[in-house]
């Protein structure tokens, strides 16, 4: 048998900026299975939308004795997809018609990424506090929150976009040591942190976001003198009233405690007390100030941040329980995952000489397909009962 490799030309469109797109797609229905036709024709509707947009398709026929055997069709686009929702629905007979309506975006540049399927999940994000590495430098009620705040204002903003779930532990600090942060003084070589992954496990969350706030200081504190001297100075602009913001954000891999970005950000402008507000830092009234909006600012970049280092992200769901073929995972609808879903089992393993270390991820050689799914976790089924391929729980389920 001699294969042929059969590859199509590229399809491209070039897009800039993020635009609300349909996409058509159809399904057999086979043994009365609305759902599984459901989860197909969404599928093709995915497939329908990204056509649109700059993408390439790929198809691998094998022939057998001059006849067709096996055919496989790829598709991968560099479209980024968000908000997919089914928007109309008809069904003729044992055919099914869907309508899919979505937001797409290409990206572009060096940081640029094929988004495949998990692009239209949401991943879980656990996010910690920012501690302030010198409280001292705060100097007024307005700040001495910011280590809760700052997180909180991150939360706000990545759960408005709707892309990820976004679960808040702002009270939690992950760093015993601020000014080395992330460096853990148990495990200076370590590329991980553990409380991390102790974390993750208790939240169910994939990504950790934390960080800590480096700077917050005034560039000349004698300038706030209460003389009358100090406040003519400032009157008439004799004297430095900046003061300084500087924060720095990381994002962890909640599987392996392994960092995924890690960025610092700063700023400074006229920091003026009056102007804070009462509600203290990233309040409605802070954000009057013009220190106030440089650092609305930041936290906006931060956000970005966040959402392009984990756009590329595969998407994972830890397996909680085996029976025989049926795997349960520890994500569900709210998620993103349909009923026909399939998702690539990988098996995590540590070696004896090396507990402590991140744990290795291998492909089982195995699928799951889902077919009952619940808001946070889903069911489905192997080809081989579990015991023949060694799955167990804590292994990895993902989708690319």
């Amino acid at each position: 048998m001699k294969p042929i490799v059969l590859l199509m030309l590229w399809l491209c469109a070039g897009v800039v900026n993020a635009a609300t797109f349909e996409g058509v797609g159809h399904a057999n229905i086979r043994e009365n299975n609305l759902d599984q036709a459901r989860a197909e024709a969404r599928q093709a509707a995915m497939r329908d939308l990204a056509l649109q947009f700059e993408a390439s398709i790929s198809t691998q026929d094998t022939l057998e004795n001059g006849e067709l055997t096996q055919s496989q069709t790829r598709l991968s686009s560099r479209a980024q997809l968000h908000n997919a929702t089914i928007v109309d629905e008809y069904r003729s007979g044992n055919l099914l018609r869907v309508i899919v309506r979505a937001e797409l975006a290409a990206a572009s540049g060096s940081d640029s990424c094929k988004a495949g399927d998990a692009s239209g999940l949401r991943k879980r994000v656990a996010v910690t506090g920012f501690p302030i590495v010198m409280p001292q430098q705060g100097g007024s009620p307005a700040l001495d929150d910011a280590g809760e705040k700052l997180p909180l204002a991150l939360v706000s903003r990545l759960q408005a976009q709707g892309r990820m779930q976004v679960l808040g532990s702002t009270s939690l600090q992950l760093f015993s040591n601020l000014p080395d942060a992330p460096t853990s003084q148990q495990n200076l070589t370590a590329n991980h942190l553990t409380n991390v992954l102790q974390l993750a496990r208790e939240l169910g969350a994939q990504f950790v976001v934390s960080g800590v706030i480096r700077d917050i200081g005034l560039s000349d504190p004698n300038a706030w003198g209460s003389s009358i001297t100090n406040r003519m100075q400032r009157s008439i602009g004799l004297v430095d009233t900046t003061r300084r913001f500087e924060a720095e954000v990381m994002v962890f891999d909640g599987f392996s405690g392994s960092p995924v970005l890690r960025q610092r950000f700063a700023t400074s402008a006229r920091w003026d007390p009056k102007g804070s507000g009462s509600g203290g830092f990233a309040s409605a009234g802070f954000e009057k100030s013009e220190w106030g909006q440089a650092v609305t600012g930041v936290i906006n970049d931060m956000t970005a941040a966040v959402n392009s280092a984990l756009a590329c992200q595969p998407f994972m769901a830890r397996v909680t329980r085996v029976d025989s073929d049926r795997v349960t995972l520890a994500s569900g609808a709210t998620a993103g995952l349909r009923p026909g879903d399939e998702l690539n089992i990988y098996r995590s393993q540590r070696y004896f000489d090396s507990l402590e270390g991140t744990p290795e991820l291998s492909d089982a050689g195995v699928s799951i397909t889902l077919d009952n799914v619940h808001p946070d976790f889903s069911t489905g089924r192997l080809p081989v009962t579990g015991g023949q391929v060694n799955v167990q729980r804590d292994d990895i389920a993902i989708i690319w």
